[in-house]
This record gives C-alpha cells, sequence and structure tokens, in this order.
C-alpha cells in the first residue's frame, strides 16, 4: 500500500500545485457564500492536508478539544505554495516500508466525547487523499465563479480546450 499511496500523492499533488498556483493574491478573504469557507481558509486546508499522513502514523488519535485548529496564516499564493510543499515533504517522509505493518492500526479523530471518525491508519491516508481531491474541486468552483480558468485535473479542462 506504500508505494500505490505515493503514486497517487504525487500524482494528485501535480494537480493541486496548479490550482494553488492560480490562486490569486487579493482574493483571499472572498467567500461565495455566507456559509463558505473564504479562499484563504479552503487553500489553507488544502495545502495542509498531506501532513494528516504524518498524523496518522505519529499519533493515535487528534483530539480538537486537547489540541484545537490553527491553520497556518497565508497571505499570497508563493507561502500557500510553499506550505503546500511543506506538507508533502513531511507527510511523504511517512510513507515508508516500515509503516506498512501499521497500516492496520487504528486511529481516532474526536472533539472531546464527540468521535468524528475511527479508522485505520490505512483508511487515514485514503480518507487523506480524498479530502485532498474534493477540497480542490470546491477551490476550482471558487476560482471558476471568480471567472479565473481552471487547470485540468484528469485530462483538459474546459479552458484549456476553448469549450
Amino acid at each position: 500500500m506504500i508505494d500505490l499511496f505515493l503514486k497517487e500523492f504525487e500524482a494528485e499533488a501535480k494537480t493541486t500545485r496548479k490550482m494553488l498556483a492560480i490562486v490569486p493574491d487579493d482574493k483571499y478573504d472572498w467567500k461565495p457564500h455566507e456559509k463558505s469557507m473564504t479562499i484563504r481558509s479552503l487553500a489553507t486546508h488544502i495545502a495542509e492536508l498531506p501532513s494528516w499522513v504524518t498524523l496518522a502514523f505519529t499519533t493515535d488519535e487528534l483530539d480538537f478539544a486537547k489540541a484545537p485548529y490553527d491553520p497556518t496564516i497565508i497571505n499570497n499564493t508563493k507561502d500557500l505554495l510553499a506550505l503546500f510543499e511543506r506538507s508533502m515533504t513531511d507527510g511523504k517522509k511517512h510513507l515508508v516500508p516500515a509503516n506498512e505493518s501499521k497500516m492496520d492500526e487504528m486511529w481516532t479523530m474526536r472533539n472531546g466525547d464527540e468521535i468524528y471518525l475511527k479508522c485505520t491508519r490505512e483508511e487515514l491516508v485514503r480518507v487523506t487523499l480524498s479530502q485532498s481531491i474534493h477540497h480542490r474541486a470546491q477551490l476550482g468552483v471558487f476560482l471558476r465563479l471568480l471567472n479565473i480558468p481552471i487547470p485540468g485535473s484528469y485530462g483538459p479542462s474546459a479552458d484549456e480546450t476553448g469549450f
């Protein structure tokens, strides 16, 4: 599984880099709806997600009651991309053969007594990939609403093909 996850993380990172690279510095506080995150919050979350792999292999749980989420403050795209690269490096250093034997161990995300997620470490790595893809697509919608041309993910986008 480690080799498969490394391959997937590298493939998805290429698309994520393209999407993060087009976030305009003057739109970090914009959001499409009152219930939506700002572009800053969403893009920062995307950039930090690869570090969840580190959590999967270095902790047994994440308890927001004990360790509230404290996102990195990002104000420009250069810093956003740097954060993503640090997170990728951090996460990938735990996708090593020695951790293959830990894949079936349980991991929990909670807020005190309220359990959000209880899964194996392998499932958490999969959730990390899924969350990255999900939120990257969400960012694409935000950017589309700002009339920013969107790069392709698994082939060319309508902006790239002229449709």
